[in-house]
């Protein structure tokens, strides 16, 4: 117990206990509001225990009569304790009061402040050595003209980095475009800005060469959300009408959900000029994350590509004169002939059509139209009105209902050989579910005339969509009963009960 004491009162002074606790709480809220510099904070508290564990080392090697080495262990693990203390008492300061204040700190200037402590500290561990120190200050005054003046391109880097963070022109974070480089800014140090690229390479820039040059920085305005806006070009012929051109692409890609796409400012279409043999076309949209820029630009060419192909579009490309022969022609007819006959087949395979005639069959195809769809675009939906009737020939797609105050309910995964959309022709009524394609479909559509000639030239499908109806009206019942009743039964009605064949008549009356 003696030597404990001894030890105790050699290492130890007498606000040791006051500085520990101090440092303690100093630590746990940076920590705890400051996850971000947890590193730093974690390396300081260890050096400021080894500092501890020093001491009482020194107070153990006076006990055992090591006197002289002793103090000046002691003295080093004090003068650490002492640079720990500070950086602490900044961090404190620079990273949780001032940011609490809405007073940000440039990384730059805190290990400006900081160093300037270390400074001040270094001086009145001298002084108390019993050093003067107007002498010290004029060597070092001599000393620092020498380095400054070998030093200038140093200082100048040192001096433009406290310039672009004091001003706020950039911060980590931003992305920027500096003559050919494009990336995010990772690191605004002493010397230099590091700008990681979208290829992972970082790319180390001089900051004096970042005060002198122009540079963009990317997406920020204000306070407002980092949004970049980016332009997709397109051709159309002249043959397509421009107001309609831009009411097919706006209206597609704005009832999307896709993601890094703002909602707000909504995508718009514009034509930009026009040119020998088509008109230009430019999508304007908004990305969110700047990051997946080109991965995200693919996803919205393809919606567009997409809708275009359902309206019967065709991006143009620069005129050329060719000469027609019959051959070409020839060719032609029988590639139309192909797809066709490919219609014709995939119709006889649909059990609504299995009692038509190859001759009926092509009568059909022949109204058919090409409707494709990209994954994640909205084929039918909820509460819109019912034009068309579709047959999905390839691809997957999903019928869900969307219910207030609640999230969708999934109706049915509609597979490759289905058909939608007839509840809403025969009723003339709004689309009770929307219809989602999950991966790239091929569909094609029949509209509201053409199928009512078919139903008028066929009257025994009338039964087979009346059985179809009725088996799509069930489940849309029993997914309402059991969300708002908890009922899990409900009967099957009859076909030739429904009510159906009589609406279908009624719609082939109109």
């Amino acid at each position: 117990m003696a030597i404990w004491q001894s030890i105790n009162l050699f290492a130890w002074h007498d606000d040791m206990v006051m500085l520990v606790v101090y440092s303690l709480v100093v630590g746990v809220l940076l920590l705890r509001f400051n996850p971000a510099g947890k590193k730093a904070i974690l390396i300081t508290l260890t050096v400021y225990a080894v500092s501890l564990l020093g001491m009482l080392a020194s107070g153990a090697l006076f006990v055992f009569g090591f006197t002289s080495a002793s103090v000046w262990i002691r003295e080093l693990f004090q003068f650490i304790e002492g640079l720990v203390l500070i950086r602490l008492s900044m961090m404190l300061v620079l990273r949780l009061i001032l940011p609490a204040l809405r007073l940000k700190v440039p990384t730059i200037l805190e290990d400006i402040i900081v160093f300037i402590g270390y400074v001040g500290w270094v001086m009145v561990q001298l002084h108390g050595a019993g050093l003067e120190l107007s002498s010290i200050v004029t060597t070092s005054t001599v000393i620092t003209a020498m380095v400054a003046f070998s030093m200038q391109d140093t200082l100048g880097n040192l001096l433009a980095g406290l310039a672009l963070q004091l001003d706020n022109s950039v911060d980590v974070g931003d992305w920027i475009k500096l003559d050919e480089i494009t990336g995010r800014v990772v690191q605004i140090r002493w010397r230099h800005t590091a700008v990681q690229t979208r290829n992972w390479e970082t790319v180390i820039v001089p900051n004096s060469q970042m005060m002198k040059g122009k540079f963009l920085v990317l997406g920020r305005h204000g306070e407002d959300p980092v949004q970049w806006r980016r332009w997709i070009w397109f051709n159309v012929g002249y043959q397509e009408r421009p107001p309609r051109v831009i009411e097919v692409i706006e209206t597609a890609i704005r009832s999307l959900d896709i993601p890094n796409v703002a909602k707000h400012p909504q995508p718009s279409c514009v034509l930009m000029g026009f040119e020998e043999s088509y008109g230009r076309y430019a999508l304007r949209y908004w990305l969110t994350d700047l990051h997946p820029d080109d991965p995200t630009d693919s996803i919205v060419r393809t919606h567009i590509f997409s809708a275009m192909q359902r309206e019967g579009m065709r991006l143009a490309y620069p005129e050329q004169h060719i000469r027609m022969t019959k051959e070409t022609d020839k060719r032609d007819e029988m590639k139309v002939s192909r797809q066709v006959t490919d219609l014709v087949n995939m119709l006889r395979s649909m059990k609504l059509f299995n009692r038509f005639s190859d001759e009926e069959l092509r009568d059909i195809a022949q109204r058919l139209k090409y409707a494709p769809f990209a994954k994640g675009d909205i084929i039918t939906r909820q509460g819109a009105r019912a034009n068309w009737l579709y047959f999905l020939i390839e691809g997957e797609a999903q019928a869900y209902i969307e219910m207030p105050g609640q999230t969708p309910k999934i109706l049915s995964n509609l597979k490759s050989g289905s058909y939608f959309g007839e509840m809403g022709l025969l009723k003339g009524s709004p689309r009770i579910a929307s219809v989602v394609a999950l991966e790239d479909c091929r569909c094609y559509r029949m509209e509201k005339e053409s199928f009512k000639e078919v139903m008028i030239n066929h009257p025994g499908l009338a039964e087979e969509l009346s059985a179809k109806i009725n088996e799509r009206e069930t489940g849309l019942d029993s997914l309402q009963a059991s969300e708002s009743l908890g009922i899990v039964e409900v009967k099957v009605v009859p076909a030739e009960d429904s009510g159906w064949i009589k609406k279908i008549r009624s719609f082939l009356r109109v």
